[in-house]
């Protein structure tokens, strides 16, 4: 696609200082840690190196004869409009749209699917270079107000804002220290729930946790309309489990409120419950120090729940529960140690989501060998009721809720620019097409393999991606390896790939690319891999294991200090999936990622990116990962 033909001789690139000193010691192992100076992103030093290697790598780019050809290209075929599939609240619909090259997508309103729409947010607007994005947004059951949390330079901290919808006017309400956290109104729209960490107390670092330290002490918090944050009404937390984090939703009824309780990122929580409806003050009842009387429902982190509907106390659940690709049970907060399989565990195919509309039914979406399966089904007995007709590609979203009888289905693939279906309105139900994204000159009988490979993994621990193509337009072939440690064939595949089993994630894609070259696709110098965050770690290892495959590898933002991570920002949760280094078993497993790791410096053709802001993944590993190349 390019050439670097401008670029004569190696590199010079900027010298790290190393500090000897520092040396840790795991129950014996003397482990050295020579750029730990470099965990420190705002020290004036660290600052200088990342300068010295952002002008390095500008000069490489400038460089590239093929550079501006390229940007050209990819920006004549960003320029399309864009769409996502409409929800409704009281009796206005919403949705967000694209024109083509708006760096954020802008929501829209109107009365109704036939009415004029308008600009209710447009994030472009928020700031003058473009860093302020919106990362959450809920709108009040009667459509009068919008709440929404805004982040800068993506980060994961959140002001969250209020809007009256009517006149687009912004209120007073601000919240600050939100991180983790959904917005769930209550129905008579006085206010919202949501979740915070602690403020830092006066001296303490301001960035609590934007960069090193640790996310500790979530919290739910209820918040009135026209109030200072300072008033609100603190429902939950727990101080003898600082690493829990909490996410509340209120049932459709309006009735129950619904407390998650997640610990790692193992697909498993605890859920309580409180009935709203028995508060004879209602909320205000609890302005105070008093907490909401929750009652726990499930108070164990065995399986993952999560709620689809409710009549009265009868709730339906997803679980994974003894059914490691899903099912939906019914269980009665009256009778709570009575469970019931509404459908049951597929012999194959995963459940990945159940969506409760039109009164008595409810949409099921599987996974059938990395291929999407819609289905109507009976809310009540789960019997079939319809198979909805699907091509191969993403549902990307269901948007109803269980007193809509018309149900929008967003579906995408690398062949179909965006497809959103209407269906349920009619007797018979199908899959009508509400609004089709086309692209000028777009033809899907043209795509053919030719030259260039890009193999791709985007691993974040059980997600699932399930797509792949042969490409044209850049002249290359683009894949997406769908390997263990991810969700495509349910929690057995996800756990396969995961603490002493993670070697299986760099054989499956280090298969997956003997199989491209194996089968003329493409050659290893021609082979180029990605991978971010989880996958960042995954690019490491395999041009690490096998460097004769890849003509070039990019890590975005990884998870490369295998012994330290769980130290920093949200770190802790991700030791379900890779182990601790406080362990002496798993620190076994993790010194041998570092090795691999570490030898993935001496590899030339990486290219490591970091995000200034990227907390989840802190930005101190591609750092110190620089610091050895």
């Amino acid at each position: 696609m390019g050439s670097l033909s401008a670029v004569n001789g190696p590199l010079h690139y900027p010298i790290a200082r190393r500090d000897d000193s520092v040396i840790d010691d795991y129950r014996g192992v003397k482990v050295a840690d020579p750029y730990r100076w470099l965990e420190d992103p705002d020290a004036e030093e660290v600052k200088e190196f990342v300068q010295e290697q952002v002008k390095l790598t500008e000069g490489v780019l400038k460089s590239c004869d093929a550079r501006e050809k390229l940007r050209n290209k990819i920006t004549k075929l960003f320029d399309h409009p864009r769409y996502d599939a409409p929800f409704k609240r009281g009796d206005k619909y919403f949705y967000f749209h694209n024109t083509g090259l708006q760096a954020q997508n802008v929501l829209y309103v109107q009365d109704s699917l036939d009415g004029e729409p308008g600009v209710l947010l447009d994030p472009n607007a928020l700031s003058e270079d473009g860093t302020v994005s919106l990362n959450a947004l809920s709108v009040s059951e009667d459509a009068k107000y919008l709440a929404y949390g805004l982040s800068s330079s993506g980060s994961d901290w959140v002001t969250v804002k209020v809007m009256h919808v009517e006149d687009k006017r912004v209120e007073a309400d601000t919240l600050s220290w939100v991180k983790f956290s959904g917005i769930s109104w209550t129905h008579d729209s006085k206010g919202f729930f949501y979740s915070r960490y602690p403020a830092p107390k006066e001296g303490e670092n301001l960035d609590a946790g934007t960069e090193t330290n640790s996310n500790l002490y979530h919290e739910l918090y209820y918040h009135f309309l026209g109030t200072d944050q300072s008033e609100d009404i603190l429902c939950w937390r727990d101080p003898e489990n600082p690493k829990y984090m909490f996410g509340a939703s209120v049932t459709d009824d309006g009735k129950y409120l619904l407390l998650y309780i997640d610990e790692s990122c193992d697909p498993v929580n605890k859920v309580y419950y409180c009935d709203m409806s028995a508060f004879p003050e209602g909320l205000d009842g609890f302005r105070g120090n008093h907490l909401l009387p929750f009652i726990k429902l499930i108070d164990n982190f065995d399986a993952q729940y999560i709620a689809i509907a409710n009549d009265e106390t009868l709730f339906t659940f997803l679980t994974n529960k003894d059914a490691p690709k899903y099912k939906l049970v019914r269980v009665d907060l009256k009778e709570p140690s009575i469970w019931t399989d509404v459908v049951p565990e597929a012999a194959k195919d995963v459940l990945e989501s159940a969506c409760a509309v039109n009164g008595d039914q409810m949409i099921v979406s599987y996974l059938s060998d990395v291929k999407y399966v819609l289905q109507v089904r009976d809310l009540k007995t789960g019997s079939l009721l319809h198979q909805l007709p699907i091509d191969i590609g993403t549902v990307y979203g269901i948007s109803a809720r269980r007193k809509d009888s018309t149900v929008f289905i967003g579906f995408t693939s690398f062949l179909t620019p965006g497809i959103i279906y209407r269906n349920l309105d009619t007797e018979a139900p199908d899959m009508k097409i509400f609004r089709e994204i086309s692209v000028a000159g777009f033809d899907r009988t043209e795509f053919h393999v030719d030259q260039l490979c890009y193999l791709f993994d985007w691993m974040f621990f059980v997600s699932s991606v399930s797509r792949i193509i042969l490409t044209r337009h850049l002249g290359a072939v683009y894949c997406i390896a769908n390997i263990r440690g991810g969700g495509e064939y349910g929690e057995e595949w996800h756990k396969a790939g995961s603490l002493a089993k993670k070697q299986n994630c760099f054989d499956d894609f280090i298969s997956a690319a003997e199989y491209l070259i194996s089968t003329g696709y493409t050659q290893p110098s021609k082979l180029c891999i990605e991978g971010g965050s989880n996958g960042g770690l995954l690019i490491g290892a395999c041009i690490n294991q096998r460097p004769d495959l890849f003509g070039c590898a990019l890590a975005h933002v990884g998870v490369m200090d295998m012994l330290r991570f769980h130290k920093f920002t949200i770190g802790h949760a991700w030791t379900s999936d890779y182990g601790c280094s406080d362990k002496e078993e798993e620190f076994h497993w993790l010194i041998k990622l570092m090795k691999l790791l570490i030898g993935m410096a001496s590899w030339q053709r990486c290219w490591v990116q970091l995000g200034r802001v990227v907390i989840d993944f802190n930005v101190k590993h591609s750092l110190k990962l620089g610091g050895i190349v």
